[in-house]
């Protein structure tokens, strides 16, 4: 079955500013800041981050009332997210595992046609201006989908290292994905998405040598960050290495 929709984000999300009692400005340029790009204290008291965790719990518990188990993987632009997500799913139909997806994007739907060419369905989303998705745009994705039909479902997240941290979906795992092609510096410069995430994953380690990138830099970083409590999964999702350990990982 072909699943393809746009939607835009809830009116609340892209005005926030209506809600504001003052201005907000910038208190080191002093010059005005997009607030929709930004979370703020409201005159309403809304908290659009409380309100997105409740219509996260909702995708859980839809999720779950389905058997569907379910990841969020976050990560930058051209880190492997769509390539590692179509591996994954092949191995899980050789299991004999029902699989759909979610392509979340600003525009366009590459990945979406990459992921529905692999034989995967999948609903395109856009976010229209935004850098992530939110639990309001999911549940909306969901509601056109036949979750009788799944056992599996991957949500490929904006690519953007930020945003997306605050924003839980309602999944059993959020992942995010790097690579060895954006440098060594990605954990130290971007701790709260792996802080946020509960499997960090390396991607392209079998370029790593053309790049001139020490992944041990970058999972001793990750490592540190997380006191020595976890460690950093590796793999070169395009050779199809590294990629069982992931499955196992992610209790699939």
């Amino acid at each position: 079955m072909i699943l393809n929709s746009s939607f835009e984000r809830p009116h609340i999300m892209l005005r926030l500013y209506d809600f504001c009692e003052r201005p907000v400005v910038n208190i080191i340029t002093g010059h005005g800041v997009d607030l929709s790009m930004h979370f703020v204290q409201v005159g309403m008291e809304y908290d659009v981050l409380k309100e997105n965790a409740k219509l996260a719990h909702k995708n859980y518990r839809l999720l779950k009332e389905h058997g569907i188990r379910s990841v969020d993987f976050m990560g930058s632009i051209g880190s492997g997210k769509t390539t590692l997500i179509i591996k994954l799913a092949e191995k899980l139909r050789a299991k004999g595992l029902k699989v759909c997806a979610i392509a979340g994007d600003v525009t366009g739907d590459d990945d979406f046609a990459r992921m529905k060419k692999s034989g995967m369905d999948a609903v395109n989303c856009n976010t229209g201006s935004e850098c992530h998705l939110d639990a309001n745009l999911v549940a909306k994705a969901l509601g056109t989908m036949d979750l009788g039909r799944y056992d599996v479902l991957f949500i490929e997240n904006v690519g953007n290292l930020v945003c997306p941290a605050d924003f839980p979906l309602g999944t059993d795992y959020r992942a995010v994905v790097i690579s060895t092609t954006e440098g060594d510096d990605m954990v130290r410069k971007h701790h709260s998405i792996f802080l946020h995430s509960d499997l960090a994953i390396l991607n392209k380690m079998d370029i790593a040598d053309a790049v001139d990138v020490d992944p041990d830099v970058i999972m001793e970083d990750y490592s540190k960050l997380t006191g020595g409590l976890k460690s950093m999964y590796t793999c070169s999702a395009k050779k199809d290495e590294g990629v069982d350990e992931i499955v196992a990982a992610l209790k699939l």
